[in-house]
Protein backbone atom coordinates (compact mmCIF):
# COMPACT_ATOMS: atom_id res chain seq x y z
CA UNK A 1 0.00 0.00 0.00
CA UNK A 2 1.26 3.23 -0.97
CA UNK A 3 1.32 6.11 1.56
CA UNK A 4 2.82 8.76 -0.15
CA UNK A 5 0.75 12.07 -0.18
CA UNK A 6 -1.22 13.13 -3.16
CA UNK A 7 0.23 15.79 -5.03
CA UNK A 8 -2.06 19.04 -5.22
CA UNK A 9 -3.51 19.41 -8.52
CA UNK A 10 -2.06 22.91 -9.92
CA UNK A 11 -4.31 25.64 -10.48
CA UNK A 12 -1.83 28.21 -12.39
CA UNK A 13 0.75 30.58 -11.61
CA UNK A 14 0.23 33.97 -9.87
CA UNK A 15 2.39 37.03 -9.68
CA UNK A 16 2.41 39.96 -7.21
CA UNK A 17 2.84 43.26 -8.17
CA UNK A 18 3.46 46.80 -6.17
CA UNK A 19 0.91 48.94 -8.63
CA UNK A 20 -2.03 48.96 -10.63
CA UNK A 21 0.59 49.90 -13.83
CA UNK A 22 2.88 47.39 -13.29
CA UNK A 23 -0.19 45.01 -13.02
CA UNK A 24 -1.72 46.57 -16.41
CA UNK A 25 1.69 46.12 -18.38
CA UNK A 26 2.04 43.02 -17.16
CA UNK A 27 -1.63 41.72 -18.24
CA UNK A 28 -0.86 43.71 -21.62
CA UNK A 29 2.23 41.48 -22.25
CA UNK A 30 1.06 37.88 -20.88
CA UNK A 31 -1.71 38.37 -23.54
CA UNK A 32 0.94 39.27 -26.14
CA UNK A 33 3.18 36.59 -25.20
CA UNK A 34 0.12 34.34 -26.35
CA UNK A 35 -1.53 33.47 -23.07
CA UNK A 36 -5.31 33.63 -23.22
CA UNK A 37 -6.53 31.92 -19.46
CA UNK A 38 -5.44 34.50 -17.04
CA UNK A 39 -6.97 36.62 -14.63
CA UNK A 40 -6.02 39.91 -12.49
CA UNK A 41 -6.82 40.96 -9.04
CA UNK A 42 -6.53 44.77 -7.23
CA UNK A 43 -8.24 46.13 -4.34
CA UNK A 44 -10.15 48.47 -6.74
CA UNK A 45 -11.34 48.31 -10.12
CA UNK A 46 -8.44 49.03 -13.01
CA UNK A 47 -10.55 50.05 -15.78
CA UNK A 48 -7.23 49.99 -18.40
CA UNK A 49 -7.17 46.30 -17.59
CA UNK A 50 -10.20 44.70 -19.70
CA UNK A 51 -8.08 46.90 -22.57
CA UNK A 52 -4.97 44.98 -21.76
CA UNK A 53 -6.48 41.94 -21.21
CA UNK A 54 -8.66 41.78 -24.35
CA UNK A 55 -11.82 41.46 -22.48
CA UNK A 56 -14.60 42.79 -24.94
CA UNK A 57 -17.81 40.56 -23.40
CA UNK A 58 -20.78 42.25 -24.77
CA UNK A 59 -23.27 39.40 -23.38
CA UNK A 60 -24.73 41.39 -20.55
CA UNK A 61 -25.96 44.15 -22.67
CA UNK A 62 -27.52 41.59 -24.88
CA UNK A 63 -29.05 40.16 -22.05
CA UNK A 64 -30.37 43.69 -20.93
CA UNK A 65 -32.13 44.27 -24.57
CA UNK A 66 -33.66 40.67 -24.41
CA UNK A 67 -34.80 41.63 -21.07
CA UNK A 68 -36.02 44.64 -22.04
CA UNK A 69 -37.91 43.66 -24.73
CA UNK A 70 -39.84 40.38 -22.87
CA UNK A 71 -40.87 42.95 -20.91
CA UNK A 72 -42.35 45.23 -23.00
CA UNK A 73 -43.98 42.61 -24.84
CA UNK A 74 -45.84 40.88 -21.05
CA UNK A 75 -47.19 44.57 -20.24
CA UNK A 76 -48.17 44.84 -24.31
CA UNK A 77 -49.70 41.73 -23.87
CA UNK A 78 -51.10 41.50 -20.32
CA UNK A 79 -53.23 44.83 -21.05
CA UNK A 80 -54.17 43.78 -24.42
CA UNK A 81 -55.44 39.97 -23.31
CA UNK A 82 -57.15 41.89 -19.90
CA UNK A 83 -58.80 45.01 -21.76
CA UNK A 84 -59.89 43.19 -24.82
CA UNK A 85 -60.49 39.20 -23.78
CA UNK A 86 -60.47 38.93 -20.58
CA UNK A 87 -62.29 41.55 -19.31
CA UNK A 88 -63.68 44.01 -22.05
CA UNK A 89 -65.51 47.20 -20.87
CA UNK A 90 -66.91 49.88 -22.71
CA UNK A 91 -65.64 53.18 -21.57
CA UNK A 92 -67.06 56.30 -22.72
CA UNK A 93 -67.01 55.07 -25.92
CA UNK A 94 -63.16 54.27 -26.55
CA UNK A 95 -61.80 51.21 -28.38
CA UNK A 96 -60.51 47.81 -26.27
CA UNK A 97 -57.07 48.21 -27.26
CA UNK A 98 -55.95 51.95 -26.91
CA UNK A 99 -52.46 52.04 -26.46
CA UNK A 100 -52.00 55.61 -24.80
CA UNK A 101 -53.23 53.84 -21.53
CA UNK A 102 -50.99 50.62 -21.91
CA UNK A 103 -47.64 53.19 -21.96
CA UNK A 104 -47.38 53.38 -18.43
CA UNK A 105 -47.15 49.85 -17.60
CA UNK A 106 -44.85 48.62 -20.37
CA UNK A 107 -42.38 51.47 -19.85
CA UNK A 108 -42.64 49.71 -15.83
CA UNK A 109 -42.36 46.23 -16.89
CA UNK A 110 -39.79 47.06 -19.82
CA UNK A 111 -37.33 48.76 -16.98
CA UNK A 112 -38.14 45.79 -14.53
CA UNK A 113 -37.37 43.22 -16.64
CA UNK A 114 -33.68 44.96 -18.14
CA UNK A 115 -32.90 45.28 -14.27
CA UNK A 116 -33.39 41.88 -13.71
CA UNK A 117 -31.90 40.63 -16.99
CA UNK A 118 -28.72 42.55 -15.85
CA UNK A 119 -28.63 41.98 -12.34
CA UNK A 120 -28.57 38.24 -12.86
CA UNK A 121 -26.61 38.03 -16.17
CA UNK A 122 -24.08 39.51 -14.48
CA UNK A 123 -24.24 37.03 -11.48
CA UNK A 124 -24.47 34.30 -14.21
CA UNK A 125 -21.35 35.24 -16.50
CA UNK A 126 -19.28 36.18 -13.63
CA UNK A 127 -20.23 32.31 -11.80
CA UNK A 128 -21.32 34.23 -8.79
CA UNK A 129 -22.14 33.22 -5.83
CA UNK A 130 -18.53 31.98 -5.78
CA UNK A 131 -17.51 30.87 -2.08
CA UNK A 132 -14.17 29.60 -3.18
CA UNK A 133 -11.45 30.16 -5.53
CA UNK A 134 -8.22 28.27 -5.61
CA UNK A 135 -6.28 31.69 -5.44
CA UNK A 136 -7.44 31.81 -1.98
CA UNK A 137 -4.70 28.89 -1.33
CA UNK A 138 -2.40 31.40 -1.91
CA UNK A 139 -1.19 33.45 1.75
CA UNK A 140 -0.18 36.68 0.55
CA UNK A 141 -3.39 36.98 -1.88
CA UNK A 142 -5.40 36.27 1.02
CA UNK A 143 -3.31 38.69 3.32
CA UNK A 144 -3.02 41.61 0.61
CA UNK A 145 -5.37 41.45 -2.12
CA UNK A 146 -7.56 43.52 -0.41
CA UNK A 147 -5.22 45.98 0.71
CA UNK A 148 -2.27 46.66 -1.13
CA UNK A 149 -1.59 44.57 -4.22
CA UNK A 150 -2.10 43.49 -7.21
CA UNK A 151 -2.07 40.10 -8.78
CA UNK A 152 -2.10 38.11 -11.91
CA UNK A 153 -2.80 34.68 -12.58
CA UNK A 154 -2.39 32.14 -15.06
CA UNK A 155 -4.29 29.15 -15.01
CA UNK A 156 -2.77 25.77 -15.99
CA UNK A 157 -5.51 25.28 -18.72
CA UNK A 158 -3.66 27.59 -21.01
CA UNK A 159 -2.83 25.81 -24.02
CA UNK A 160 0.67 27.67 -23.80
CA UNK A 161 0.96 27.07 -19.91
CA UNK A 162 4.09 25.58 -18.80
CA UNK A 163 5.08 25.62 -15.08
CA UNK A 164 8.53 26.39 -14.91
CA UNK A 165 7.97 29.10 -18.50
CA UNK A 166 5.19 30.69 -16.82
CA UNK A 167 7.20 31.18 -13.95
CA UNK A 168 9.91 32.52 -15.57
CA UNK A 169 7.63 34.73 -17.74
CA UNK A 170 6.07 36.32 -14.81
CA UNK A 171 9.08 37.28 -12.79
CA UNK A 172 10.63 38.42 -16.23
CA UNK A 173 7.75 40.99 -15.79
CA UNK A 174 9.06 42.46 -12.60
CA UNK A 175 7.29 40.62 -10.16
CA UNK A 176 7.53 41.10 -6.33
CA UNK A 177 6.47 37.43 -5.68
CA UNK A 178 5.56 34.38 -8.11
CA UNK A 179 3.59 31.75 -6.33
CA UNK A 180 2.20 28.15 -7.04
CA UNK A 181 -1.68 28.18 -6.87
CA UNK A 182 -3.09 24.87 -5.99
CA UNK A 183 -6.35 23.57 -6.62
Amino acid sequence: MDHTPAVPALYGVMAEFEDPTSLVEAARRTYDEGYRKFDSFSPFPIHEIFDAMHLHDKRVSLFVLLGGLAGMCTGLGLQAWVSAVAYPLNIGGRPYLSWPMFVPVTFELTILFAAFAAVFGMFGLNGLPMPYHPVFNVERFTAHASQDRFFLAIEATDAKFDRDRTRAFLQSLGAREVNDVEE
